[in-house]
């Protein structure tokens, strides 16, 4: 683990640790995200999934390029692929052919045109709530029907499939399997034998499987993420990634769809080239940008983030215990995102209501993701340490 003020390598790269501490408040309110401008000033925002950090060295000088010679028109995808692949494999060990590589905007297009390739209307769909909100929302604008298979928490293992529910789902119908891998909001980074078991029941009852790996980047030094694809067969499914969530550059559009097969390949293809419009003009040049450079160049600054929110989810840990003793919180495994269990607090189903109220402080409600959400909330971590603690500190005040 990165200690304050030591310079730890990283490959060819240097880093110092802990420059993601060095947060100005005044500073992040000059912004004019949504993070920053849905509340008043007097409100402290940790609710939506959007770091407070600087933008990677790599980003920010591609972008600055990119502004200076005047080059924001539509995006120009052909770098894309290959600085995807580059990352992928460096990172995951994961080889990828770049043909199966396609752009979209964002990662809950490539999700929705997954499950439009994948099924029918009225179609049945599998979700793991407590689980992200728009595959939801996702579902139904799609015309299909949510099968909702709730994870369940193991007080040893921790957040765990439910496989045998998961088994009836499928062999009750259910076309379609919506992955969250890492899962939001939980935070578990699936391993190789859930996912080879996730494989073998779709496999066993043809049902597809779509994996939104948007937090894949961001598992905890130690931890390895494990793609989908990478231990699948892929006749019936595709993976979603983007640099969005873990370079902090969601606002750019850019996200990619990788098919598990050449007949996918070949019908998601056949798909997206019928809207070039809805699709592929709405992928934002300066996501494509972005993302290259994150891929081919973001790894020591990734590192560092990396490390800093691990010290992040352990401090949680200790100021809860000490703060607000009721609650109850598993380190995620993956991601900046802590889902607290507020329910023993006996305070009613949304907790983030009386958070905002009483402590000025903005999270996310539980029940956002699903009934099992009732009674928790999610807390952006991917702050300062000082931040942090001053977010903890308002939750204690609203109680």
């Amino acid at each position: 683990m990165l200690q304050d003020g030591i310079e730890v390598p990283y490959g060819m790269n240097r880093v110092t640790a802990d420059t993601f501490d060095d947060l100005s408040m005044e500073r992040l309110r000059l912004r004019r995200s949504e993070k920053w401008s849905a509340y008043p000033a007097d409100v402290l925002p940790a609710f939506v999934a959007e770091m407070d950090f600087d933008l990677a060295v790599p980003i920010r000088d591609a972008l600055q390029r990119a502004i200076e010679l005047g080059d924001a028109g539509y995006a120009g995808i052909d770098e894309l692929a290959p600085a995807f692949a580059h990352f992928t494999l460096e990172r995951f060990d994961w080889k990828i052919e770049e043909r199966r590589v396609f752009a979209v905007p964002d990662i809950m297009s490539g999700v929705t045109e997954s499950i439009l390739l994948f099924t029918r209307p009225a179609d049945r769909i599998v979700i793991n709530p407590p689980v992200y909100p728009p595959f939801f929302e996702a579902i139904r604008l799609a015309g299909r029907e949510i099968d909702e298979v709730p994870l369940i928490e193991e007080e040893q293992r921790g957040w765990m499939l439910d496989f045998e529910a998961l088994e009836r789902a499928f062999a009750a119908g259910a076309r379609a399997f919506l992955l969250c891998n890492p899962h939001n909001p939980v935070g578990r980074a699936w391993n190789v034998e859930e996912l080879e078991r996730v494989a073998s029941l779709a496999g066993q009852y043809d049902v597809a499987v779509i994996s939104d790996e948007v937090h894949a980047p961001l598992t905890m030094p130690g931890i390895r993420h494990v793609p989908y694809l990478r231990v699948a067969n892929g006749e019936a499914s595709t993976s979603v990634l983007s640099a969005s969530k873990a370079w902090n550059i969601a606002g750019l559009k850019c996200a990619v769809v990788v098919a598990g097969s050449d007949g996918v390949r070949a019908a998601l293809r056949e798909q997206l080239r019928g809207k070039v419009t809805e699709i592929r003009d709405r992928v934002g040049h300066l996501g494509i940008i972005g993302n290259i450079a994150a891929f081919r160049e973001g790894g020591a600054w990734l590192d560092e983030l990396r490390a800093h929110l691990d010290r992040n989810r352990e401090l949680l840990a200790v100021l809860l215990r000490e703060h607000i003793p009721g609650t109850r919180y598993r380190m995620p495994q993956a991601g900046y995102l802590a889902w607290i269990d507020c329910r023993q607090l006996g305070l009613g189903d949304d907790l983030a209501g009386r958070f905002l109220a009483r402590g000025r402080v903005a999270l996310e409600s539980g029940y956002k993701f699903g009934a099992p959400g009732k009674g928790y909330v999610r807390v952006n971590m991917g702050t300062s340490s000082a931040i942090l603690r001053e977010i903890v500190a308002r939750m204690k005040a609203a109680l």
